[in-house]
């Protein structure tokens, strides 16, 4: 199980998911370190072995795994992993794309990472062209991409993507197509051995796969990590609302874990009408079940696209007499003018943040006062390396222990004896890095 140079483990980064990839090719790097620091200072310990020596043995030991014959990087000290592989995209005038890897990936662990909700401007062809790509134009960049990888000898494909593409296409109600589920079928066929995605937003998708595994991650403790930031829990008379009926079961679970009071908000619908933005959306009516009046409200939903339905949410929370609205989105995809919008939306007092991730990347929603952005890419980074060596994921798609372990810490002093009373639990050094 080698942390250094040489390893197999190699990143593809598609051209919409290169900031994501390289953000977590940099936890991974810092993950690698020190667990090569770790492993070789428990065992030179426990065996009364000089830790130089150790180390020239343990790269010893990963070169002779290796089949290369000319090793890179120095013997007698750690050498950092070279995780990134050299690709070249290339985009045509006709809109279609040509992927090439640059170098041996033989028998590697490869991971895709694409986001294809990226609609900035991307460089593309050694930096002569920008492009604004499509959702469908990211689809297509990845379908290349794994095609090129699996002719190219990889003996397994991982993508990782931080928006399922199509997702909100997975029920079927009439004569339309199950989208989420025919990518998936794809992704199969060209032979992909897992998916890694946040906040699947139906887990009907799960059921679209035969042989190909799905992870999906939540990021529940990195939003409640920038809400202590934001309040203080232990004073603050908090209340959370799920938006919908949808969203009920992820608000449910940061009530749960705030021990915090829950309330819904329920909207009448006109299906008949089409949502073409943030301001004329299909909503006829809004109830609330629950009281706000004099808390703050907490609303934590998968997805923002026109970010019409968390508009309306938020000001009717503020006409019910909630001091202030604080709003959490794992995908921020904000489309069309939705930036705008909520700009003026937060001018005028209906809400007061907004807490995304950096699962989509932004430029100008992230310079925001009112937008604050969450990093994921550790926890995708923790992912990646534990099913890379084989290790279990079960406290990183599980993490109500680390989110309870957190809400105790930020309890006052007064409960802190208490606290010091209760069995200690065993901390989890890797969960620490998420």
């Amino acid at each position: 199980m080698p942390y250094s140079e040489p390893t197999d483990l190699a990143v593809v980064a598609c051209p919409g998911g290169e900031s994501f990839a390289n953000e977590v090719i940099a936890h991974l790097r810092r993950m690698y370190k020190h667990r090569f620091s770790l492993k070789s200072d428990v065992i030179s310990k426990r065996y009364g072995l000089d830790k130089d020596k150790l180390v020239q043995q343990m790269n010893l030991e990963n070169d002779l795994r290796t089949s290369d014959l000319c090793v890179r990087g120095n013997t007698d000290r750690y050498r950092p992993p070279v995780f990134k592989l050299d690709t070249r995209f290339t985009f045509f005038a006709n809109g279609e794309f040509k992927v090439e890897v640059n170098e041996c990936i033989r028998g590697k662990d490869v991971f895709i990472f694409q986001d294809v909700e990226n609609h900035e401007e991307i460089s593309l062809n050694d930096s002569k062209n920008k492009v604004r790509m499509s959702v469908n134009d990211h689809v297509m960049c990845l379908l290349c991409a794994i095609d090129t990888v699996r002719q190219a000898g990889a003996r397994q494909i991982t993508l990782v993507l931080p928006v399922y593409p199509y997702s909100r296409q997975h029920k079927k109600k009439g004569r339309e197509g199950l989208t989420a589920a025919l990518l998936g079928h794809i992704y199969e066929s060209m032979e992909v051995t897992r998916i890694i995605t946040l906040d699947l937003h139906s887990r009907e998708i799960v059921n679209a796969f035969a042989h190909t595994h799905l992870e999906n991650l939540h990021a529940s403790y990195q939003i409640i990590r920038e809400l202590t930031r934001l309040l203080d829990l232990t004073t603050e008379n908090l209340v959370i609302v799920s938006p919908d009926t949808g969203a009920i079961d992820r608000n449910k679970f940061y009530a749960t874990g705030l021990k915090k009071p829950l309330a819904m908000i329920y909207k009448e619908r006109d299906y008949s009408v089409v949502t073409q933005n943030a301001k004329n959306t299909n909503i006829k009516s809004i109830k609330l079940l629950g009281d706000v009046k004099g808390k703050v409200a907490f609303l934590a939903d998968d997805m923002l696209g026109t970010g019409g339905t968390l508009l309306k949410a938020m000001g009717f929370l503020k006409e019910q007499g909630a001091t202030k609205v604080i709003a959490a989105i794992s995908l921020p995809f904000f489309t069309g003018n939705a930036i705008e919008l909520f700009d003026e939306a937060y001018k005028q007092g209906l809400f007061y943040r907004i807490i995304g991730t950096n699962a989509v990347y932004h430029e100008e929603l992230c310079k925001k006062e009112w937008y604050i952005s969450t990093n994921v890419s550790g926890l995708f980074a923790n992912v990646i390396t534990r099913l890379h060596h084989g290790q279990s994921l079960s406290d990183l798609l599980d993490n109500r222990t680390i989110i309870d372990k957190m809400i105790k810490a930020s309890r006052p002093a007064e409960s802190k004896e208490q606290q010091s009373q209760e069995p200690a639990e065993k901390e989890d050094c890797r969960a620490a890095q998420i």
